[in-house]
C-alpha cells in the first residue's frame, strides 16, 4: 500500500468519526478485499463513493482498478480530491450520477460490485448491473443487518435465486451479504 493512502484512509478515518459519517471502516474493509483477492477481482465497480474511503481500501489493497459512482456532486468532489492525494488516481475512476441512470450506460464488464447506497435501491441497481458482471462475479453488499427491512426485496431475490449463491458475515454491529453471480 503507498504510504500516501494509509495517511488518507486514517484521515478519512478521523472526519467520519467526527461527522457520523457511514464509511465501511477497517473491519469490514479487510473482510472486503480478502473476498475479493480470493476471487482476483480486477475490475469493480462501486456504487456509492461517499468521501472515497471505500473505493481507496479497495483499490490500495487489490489488484481491482475501481469504477464508482456518487450521486452527489460535492461529496464527490471531496472523494476524488481524497483519492488524488492517495495517490490512486490512475486506479479509481469516479462517475457523478445517479447509479440508476449510469449503470446502464456503463460500456465495462467488471468481476466484482460493492453496494453501499441508498438502501431501498440496492436490487434495482444489482439487476441492472447484472449484464455488466461477468459469470462468477462476487457481489458485496454492505449493511444488510442495519438496513434489512430496507433491502427486504434484494436479500430475498440473492438469498433465493439460484442464480445466486449468497452468505452474510457478520461484522461488529452489521452484516456483510457475500454473493456469487453463477451465470
Amino acid at each position: 500500500m503507498k504510504k500516501e493512502a494509509e495517511l488518507i484512509l486514517e484521515e478519512i478515518e478521523k472526519i467520519a468519526k467526527e461527522n457520523k459519517l457511514p464509511i465501511i471502516g477497517k473491519n469490514k474493509g479487510k473482510i472486503i478485499v480478502d473476498f475479493l483477492n480470493k476471487h482476483k477481482s480486477k475490475k469493480l465497480l462501486e456504487i456509492g463513493t461517499l468521501i472515497g474511503y471505500s473505493a481507496i481500501f479497495i483499490a490500495s489493497y487489490t489488484k481491482a482498478k475501481v469504477t464508482t459512482i456518487e450521486i452527489n456532486e460535492e461529496i464527490a468532489k471531496i472523494a476524488l480530491k481524497n483519492i488524488k492525494n492517495a495517490g490512486l488516481e490512475n486506479k479509481i475512476k469516479v462517475i457523478i450520477g445517479d447509479a440508476l441512470d449510469v449503470i446502464p450506460k456503463l460500456n465495462d464488464i467488471f468481476d466484482s460490485m460493492f453496494i453501499d447506497a441508498e438502501k431501498s435501491q440496492y436490487l434495482k441497481y444489482l439487476i441492472l448491473a447484472e449484464p455488466k458482471l461477468k459469470n462468477n462475479s462476487i457481489i458485496i453488499a454492505d449493511n444488510v443487518k442495519k438496513f434489512e427491512n430496507e433491502m427486504k426485496d434484494f436479500l430475498n431475490y440473492v438469498r433465493n435465486n439460484k442464480l445466486y449463491k449468497s452468505i452474510t458475515i457478520e461484522v461488529d454491529d452489521d452484516a456483510l451479504e457475500i454473493i456469487i453471480k453463477k451465470f
